[in-house]
């Protein structure tokens, strides 16, 4: 048997459940493996937004997860990010994923061993949970009562709830988070934005070539094959490659006369069936030096 934390010392915590709505019909427009994939890839959201405003995932309830917060307002603004994150996903073949959130402050008892939290702020916030619909979130008049003025007055009135063991009914507001342009203020963005994927642009001839995410590879030779062709005889039929790899750009010589690399009008660097770390900028040329014969180079470029 699990053990609770004992006495009068149980914690007053905020308890939110939220759910991601409508899961079957992800499951039969998108089938078992994509359906899937989408719903962990949205439990992850809901983890990390728990996380970014002090939370803690107690644990996850298949297409649910519920979680503590040390207060009210903390467990009000993690709500309203996870609504505004979730909605603003890209649908995947015209299917949306929506959430409903319900939450609830009081005491609860804690588990010793493995964290689990119990007791009727739990059972509260579960019933708000239920009552909410997708793209909703709702919680008891109390928990609204400990919140500032502001975040106040983006709630309403949503109903009154008799809750079974409860000898008066609960008061449901409903949290107002898509009209309210001051409670997106003080929710803000604890998401970083997702850094830009670095891309190496490269130029020969007057023509440009883009390796990156979207095209990870790119050969260079004599050969009419080669995705850039050299024309300087010097230079082996395939020549080099160079490969995207962990947002690092490799220059690859598989060549006989090998390549020659200045980074930054440094020193030629020689490379002979070796791998180079392309950085900043510079240029390449095959089987010779740059001063030897600049007429045909490639110039590199990397961009982040």
């Amino acid at each position: 048997m699990n053990k609770t934390s004992a006495g009068n010392t149980n914690p007053k915590k905020t308890v939110l459940f939220a759910d991601i709505s409508g899961s079957t019909h992800l499951y039969e427009v998108l089938g078992d493996t994509r359906a899937f994939t989408t719903i962990d890839a949205c439990l992850d959201i809901l983890r990390q937004l728990t996380a970014a405003h002090s939370g803690r995932v107690v644990k996850t309830i298949g297409d649910e997860i519920m979680s503590v917060f040390p207060d009210a307002m903390s467990a009000v603004q993690a709500a309203c990010e996870m609504q505004l994150v979730v909605t603003a996903l890209e649908p995947i073949d015209n299917a949306r994923v929506a959430i409903r959130i319900g939450l609830h402050f009081g005491t609860v008892l804690e588990s010793s061993d493995d964290g689990d939290v119990f007791g009727d702020t739990v059972n509260v916030a579960a019933r708000m949970a239920e009552i909410a619909n997708a793209r909703q979130i709702i919680t008891t008049g109390t928990t609204v009562t400990l919140l500032p003025a502001i975040m106040r007055a983006s709630t309403r009135s949503f109903n009154s709830l008799s809750i079974k063991g409860k000898a008066d009914d609960i008061e449901v507001r409903e949290v107002i988070w898509q009209e309210s342009e001051e409670m997106t203020m003080m929710v803000g963005n604890t998401i970083p934005p997702a850094k830009p994927e670095p891309t190496l642009k490269l130029l020969h001839q007057g023509e440009t070539f883009i390796v990156g995410a979207a095209c990870t590879s790119i050969t260079i030779g004599r050969d009419e094959q080669a995705d850039i062709v050299i024309g300087d005889r010097r230079a082996s039929r395939m020549h080099a490659r160079i490969e995207y790899r962990r947002d690092k750009f490799v220059f690859v010589d598989i060549s006989s006369n090998g390549s020659y690399v200045i980074i930054n009008g440094e020193a030629d660097i020689e490379l002979r069936r070796e791998e180079l770390v392309l950085r900043e900028s510079g240029s390449i040329s095959l089987g010779h030096t740059y001063k030897k014969d600049p007429t045909e180079i490639i110039e590199f470029f990397c961009q982040s």
